[in-house]
């Protein structure tokens, strides 16, 4: 038990359950770029009819799922508003930029909340040597802001103003259930003024593998053409559908014991007097702290926490986040609270 591994990288590290293993093993499969794998047909509908939408695609992952949304929505030359510290800017390998042709224009919100007066200084005029804003992406829960959540009225005020002025809103939700279930509400509701959502099933749903796409029917199939194109056109993929199917049906109802995880753990850590961080503010599962007043640089500090069997990843050269998930139970955040404490006594 002692060499036990916390692991609160990411809730990406999630290893399949013993009913998504055995439902992987006796999939129906059959070749979805011909539309004939049953398990990913059947994946695709239930995400649509949970969504309230026409249609959903199944995507390897949230990166080829937000690339895929945004090469549907725009052309080369254009631009995207999205948050300054949003996954879509910062972690998609500029996709946007070097495949979809598209510059992001970055703004920067309340802990990673956007409003619409926010947006609307950064829409170009329409002049016609000027770059036109073809898109705006917001990102819910917002991961680098320590997975905060947009309260629907506000998503709901950009999407109707952006329509107003002609634009379409995409949504990176790669933690949308984990955002529904802070607010108490259905993810069909918070979402439903969106163009598009993308949505994981790889994180805190605790699948293997995958994302999804959801839309209108005519999108949906615009995507279609596009995920092949990038290399997302997969065969027998019911195998990987199969473990969707119960993430997407299971795992929504039990992210509240991540939430409360997560509010523990900031709780404890800042207690610790080399730590900043303002436990009130965590929301989700995602804790983020400062450790400027240590002294000490995140990676010093995380090669010490993982001698002691904990991991973490930085944010930048002076902050750490750790992320709850199904894999680490209370008594091992427990743990990985008071070995944060023994890397500064020790």
């Amino acid at each position: 038990m002692a060499d036990t591994i916390i692991d609160l990288r990411s809730d990406t590290v999630t290893k399949p359950s013993p009913e998504m293993r055995q439902a992987m093993a006796e999939a129906k499969v059959g070749d979805d770029v011909f539309l004939e794998d049953p398990t990913v047909n059947r994946l695709q509908d239930r995400a649509a009819e949970i969504f309230g939408r026409e249609a959903a695609l199944f995507v390897p992952s949230g990166t080829m799922g937000n690339l895929t949304c945004i090469i549907a929505h725009t052309r080369h030359g254009q631009e995207i508003i999205c948050e300054a510290a949003g996954h879509v800017y910062n972690y998609e390998m500029a996709s946007m930029s070097a495949i979809a042709g598209v510059l992001p224009r970055v703004v920067t919100g309340q802990d990673g909340i956007l409003s619409w007066e926010t947006i609307s200084k950064a829409i170009r005029p329409r002049i016609y040597y000027r770059a036109q804003t073809a898109l705006i992406c917001l990102e819910n829960t917002h991961n680098m802001a320590g997975g905060t959540v947009y309260p629907t009225r506000t998503a709901n005020e950009i999407c109707d103003k952006a329509h107003d002025a002609g634009i379409p809103v995409h949504l990176d939700g790669a933690r949308i259930f984990n955002a529904a279930t802070y607010l108490g509400e259905h993810v069909a509701e918070i979402t439903k003024k969106f163009d598009s959502i993308q949505f994981c099933l790889s994180k805190g749903l605790g699948a293997p593998v995958g994302s999804l796409i959801v839309g209108s029917r005519e999108f949906i199939e615009r995507c279609r053409s596009i995920r092949k194109m990038l290399g997302g056109g997969m065969r027998q993929a019911g195998i990987l559908a199969a473990a969707g199917l119960i993430a997407l049906e299971k795992g929504p109802e039990r992210l509240q014991t991540d939430h409360d995880n997560a509010k523990y753990l900031a709780t404890k850590l800042s207690g610790i007097p080399e730590i900043t961080l303002d436990a009130a503010k965590v929301q989700t599962n995602i804790v983020i702290f400062d450790l400027k007043k240590s002294g000490w640089p995140s990676s010093g500090f995380l090669q010490a926490l993982a001698k002691r069997n904990v991991l973490a990843v930085p944010v930048d050269a002076e902050r750490v986040r750790m992320v709850t998930h199904l894999d680490v139970d209370r008594s091992g955040i427990e743990k990985a609270a008071s070995t944060v404490g023994e890397v500064f006594t020790r």
